[in-house]
């Protein structure tokens, strides 16, 4: 009697704790279905457009497919898969990427914070100054790689003596592809980390007494930003990860510099290999996927107002 009685106390919070949702009204329901019949188009063209060549890949990535001889296609599940995730060329890319991409973004969020603080914070020319900083990302990305080729080609280049070339070694490669996507690509964070300083109340600064030019913007701007610094550093991260025309002008992928996006080309256009080239492109975009996963649920749940940081 007694353990029927605790059950039902137990259970009762349970009941009245939950939140009815409220009936909608009929021109509530109307309005809705309205909503969803004018986004339908867009729904539909959006489908057409990207959910359809992905599914097509991931029908290519599961057979034999050497566009020489077509006519041999056939299916092999899983093994073209296998096959990557098994080759030293695909580690050695995926390494490679992963270096230009955690360097890159890393020295572009410092000099983007930099450079957005300078931004927001000039006082006289402040047009010119963010036209001069914005230049770079202006430019197409493939033009400005022919620049910096010619710029480290010796005999050509004024950057770099006649007896020495290097594009030509692995090291000096990679480091010359990661200074071009920081001079190209640091304006798009700074633009977007200004956007986020934008977002911060001057009185709430002024508010802090005693406090150091720091501290005020670690203790109080940081926080702020949040958001901000979360869609900057989560764009940044997605490109430089898809990196693919810096390394194609500069080095073509030779020398041990070839990415990922490099590997898939190479296999695609130039092997004419279509199982393999589309499930590297597949394992690109898994990829991505679990970048995107990691960064919302590692950072964006210290992002104020999200549901576990808000409570």
């Amino acid at each position: 009697m007694t353990t029927g009685t605790d059950v039902v106390t137990t259970a009762e919070p349970e009941v009245t704790g939950r939140r009815r949702r409220p009936r909608l009204s009929e021109g509530a329901r109307a309005e809705r279905r309205l909503g969803w019949l004018l986004c339908a188009p867009a729904v539909i063209v959006m489908l057409a457009v990207a959910a359809f060549p992905i599914l097509y890949a991931v029908w290519l990535s599961l057979q034999r497919y050497d566009l020489r001889f077509p006519q041999l296609a056939h299916f092999v599940g899983l093994s073209n898969y296998g096959a990557v995730l098994s080759s030293p060329y695909w580690w050695h890319a995926l390494i490679v990427t992963l270096i230009i991409t955690v360097v890159s973004v890393a020295i572009e969020f410092v000099l983007g914070m930099l450079l957005a603080l300078l931004m927001y914070r000039t006082i006289f020319a402040r047009g010119t100054v963010r036209t001069i900083i914005l230049i770079p990302y202006g430019i197409v990305t493939v033009a400005a790689a022919y620049g910096w080729q010619y710029a480290w080609t010796p005999h050509i280049g004024y950057l770099v003596g006649p007896n020495s070339a290097p594009l030509t070694s692995q090291g000096s490669a990679i480091a010359i592809i990661i200074l071009a996507e920081i001079w190209k690509t640091t304006p798009f964070m700074a633009l977007l980390l200004m956007a986020g300083l934008s977002l911060v109340p001057e009185d709430v600064l002024q508010a802090v007494d005693g406090a150091t030019a720091w501290q005020r913007f670690y203790r109080v701007t940081l926080p702020l930003m949040k958001p901000a610094i979360l869609v900057a550093l989560l764009f940044r991260t997605l490109d430089a990860f898809r990196i693919f025309d810096n390394i194609y002008i500069l080095t073509g992928g030779g020398n041990g510099t070839y990415s990922v996006s490099i590997l898939g080309y190479d296999n695609l256009f130039r092997a004419l290999n279509l199982g393999i080239g589309s499930a590297i492109s597949i394992l690109i975009f898994i990829s991505v996927a679990i970048i995107a996963f990691i960064f919302i649920r590692l950072f964006g749940a210290a992002v104020p107002g999200s549901a576990t940081g808000g409570r």
